[in-house]
């Protein structure tokens, strides 16, 4: 049915094929996610051409007929074989890759996969559910007396204990005064008040997202409050047919109202499934509209240079009204 859809697409768009090479928009058609340079030809007879390194695990998983190739001239050879006329690519397709693949073919640039991967199918929405377990069972009984650098390291250790491919993106612990680093790397110095941790893991190809602050002070707690309550009402604006530009606008019109809007310097939120950063974007620019079955971030985040920062990240379904994903708690002392 998934292959069915896309070739639809592709005629809906006047085009005669799709050339994929992005790793996860493969995985997302065949079931089967190429650790080496992969090439999946999309129109009335599909084929995935695969590297010997990756042959005899795509020919037991993909629901797409598997051709293994040896050199750059084998995929050339398929492609003139089986595509002609205008061809979709995609937009992450480096300029390089183009002129040896599709120089001789009249290409256009499509976002027909990207466009499928933001509506989660039941089962996609299970896997995601099951990274945010994993991260979220991980998380509980750290050490917080160590290093930023061994905090992070206890995390990604009990993901991949419990399940988790890899960490789904570099975890990031920043504390005390390095809080107010949005994406800090972590350091060798030891974990002080506020530490900010964002985390999560890798399930079956799908990815989690979670961020929380873990605070001391008045002051941080009076901050996180204010945080919170962008989140909160931002994630109540969260429906079917509510552009992403509003929901950042509703979370940033929050932190202005506190005087701090200079000071929340990122977008509100973004798309998650098998990359960690998916459409829709919520961000002011974005003039995409949320729809039934999507998952996205909501964090909004406050950062004081030079003294602390907060954000609190949390998961949403788009369904009729916002379903939170994620259980841990958001307001957490030390």
């Amino acid at each position: 049915m998934k292959i069915d859809g896309i070739i639809e697409k592709i005629d809906h768009e006047n085009l005669n094929s799709l050339i994929i090479l992005k790793p996860e928009n493969i995985a997302y058609v065949t079931g089967f996610m190429p650790s080496s340079t992969s090439v999946l030809i999309l129109n009335e007879e599909p084929v995935f051409l695969t590297s010997k390194l990756d042959s005899e695990e795509a020919s037991q998983k993909s629901t797409v007929h598997v051709e293994e190739f040896k050199s750059m001239s084998d995929i050339k050879k398929t492609l003139t074989e089986t595509v002609s006329g205008k061809v979709g690519v995609e937009n992450s397709m480096t300029v390089g890759t183009c002129k040896k693949l599709c120089k001789d073919f009249q290409i256009e640039i499509t976002e027909i996969i990207e466009g499928l991967r933001t509506i989660k199918s039941q089962d996609e929405i299970k896997k995601i559910k099951g990274a945010i377990k994993i991260a979220e069972d991980s998380f509980k009984d750290l050490d917080f007396s160590v290093t930023e650098d061994n905090l992070a390291a206890q995390l990604e250790y009990n993901m991949r204990s419990a399940g988790s491919l890899r960490p789904s993106f570099e975890t990031i612990v920043a504390s005390g005064p390095r809080s107010s680093l949005p994406h800090a790397s972590t350091t060798s110095k030891m974990v002080e008040s506020p530490v900010m941790i964002d985390w999560g893991a890798f399930y079956q190809n799908y990815a989690s997202d979670t961020t929380r602050t873990i605070i001391k002070t008045e002051e941080e707690e009076e901050i996180l409050s204010i945080v919170l309550e962008a989140q909160k009402k931002a994630i109540e604006t969260i429906k079917p047919g509510v552009k992403a530009s509003y929901i950042d606008k509703v979370a940033r019109n929050v932190i202005e109202d506190y005087g701090y809007g200079d000071n929340f310097i990122h977008s509100t939120g973004h798309g998650v499934g098998l990359e960690i950063h998916e459409k829709p974007s919520l961000s002011p620019k974005s003039d995409e509209k949320l729809e039934k079955g999507m998952i996205v971030t909501v964090e909004p985040g406050i950062y004081i240079e030079g003294k602390f920062g907060v954000r609190i990240e949390d998961m949403i379904l788009v369904k009729n009204q916002a379903k939170i994903l994620t259980n841990l708690p958001r307001k957490i002392f030390a």
